[in-house]
């Protein structure tokens, strides 16, 4: 167990694509034959580790185990991304970086991974229909912050659903969507905070609600949202953890919370420069160097996304 900004967890998801059209190329699979001699849905490559999760055309790119320091991450995201271009070559193919595919067809292109865990992605489908942009064109970086115990929890959450609203400023990078600029600069969040209306609860208003201790957030959202699928999900296959869509979810099964707001920038080096701004605010949130965290708890959810909204779309 880590304490407050003693370790890190980054994730970074990329599309892939064909070289010469730049249309999407459900591929994943192979690329991760070409490595590892069989379809697995991740690989060990060091110091990161490539995965796929639920569309066949992404391959997501994460430190293998918690990182001490960003400060060497670039480099070596970098470098996976060179190697991975090399080995997409071989079948034509690339990796497209920004968090949205400005023409792909969803409808007519997706492809569920078929794999591993592919009884999961086949649930998903299930119930919310995964062929929208809002499940099968949005890539984004997640940062992963640890906690120890409820106090820390409580100090990290709080501090993470103050900023929350104001990260599509930093980091939007989707404002094509369907072959045109649709006039919003993040439409991956945009079709993000609506892909689970089926069950509404699984994502609530994107805002995490005011939960400050591991009971309460079990109690008072997680199981909120097992009870709502739990008629559409009779075999209990998504009761866990990670089908909390919020913008921010915490994964008490590792000690961390894990933010999934922003959008995917050009070069990991734009995305690294972004969390290690929101890391620095957030630390000064949790120690109350501009106001005291108690206050910052008694925020209202509402607001807070409705701040989003004005940022999403701005």
């Amino acid at each position: 167990m880590y304490n407050l900004f003693q370790v890190f967890g980054v994730e970074m998801e990329y599309m892939i694509v064909d070289r010469t059209t730049l249309n999407v190329k459900p591929i994943a699979d192979l690329l991760i034959k070409d490595v590892e001699g069989e379809v697995v849905s991740e690989t060990d490559q060091g110091e990161l580790a490539w995965c796929n999760e639920l569309v066949s055309h992404v391959i997501e790119l994460k430190t293998n185990g918690p990182a001490k320091d960003l400060s060497g991450l670039t480099a070596l995201f970098q470098r996976d991304v060179r190697r991975i271009n090399q080995i997409l070559a071989k079948f034509d193919a690339c990796l497209m970086p920004t968090a949205t595919h400005p023409w792909m067809d969803p409808f007519k292109e997706t492809k569920l991974w078929d794999h591993e865990y592919n009884e999961i992605y086949e649930t998903f489908n299930k119930i919310f229909d995964c062929r929208g942009h809002g499940w099968a064109n949005l890539q984004s970086t997640h940062l992963n912050l640890p906690f120890a115990g409820d106090d820390e929890f409580g100090r990290l959450h709080a501090a993470i659903r103050v900023i929350l609203p104001i990260l599509p400023v930093l980091s939007a990078s989707s404002p094509v969507m369907d072959g045109k600029l649709t006039g919003i600069l993040d439409n991956r969040l945009a079709v993000y905070r609506t892909n689970a209306k089926r069950v509404p609860s699984v994502s609530g208003y994107v805002i995490p609600e005011p939960c400050y201790t591991e009971q309460s957030y079990r109690t008072e959202l997680l199981q909120k949202i097992f009870d709502d699928i739990a008629p559409l999900d009779p075999d209990e296959i998504l009761q866990e953890e990670w089908l909390n869509a919020r913008g921010a979810i915490a994964r008490f099964d590792r000690n961390a919370i894990e933010i999934r707001v922003l959008d995917l920038q050009e070069h990991p080096g734009a995305d690294i420069a972004i969390l290690q701004f929101i890391i620095g605010v957030i630390k000064s949130l949790t120690e109350s160097k501009w106001q005291d965290v108690e206050l910052i708890k008694q925020l209202d959810t509402i607001q807070l996304s409705t701040i989003l909204t004005d940022t999403t779309e701005s």
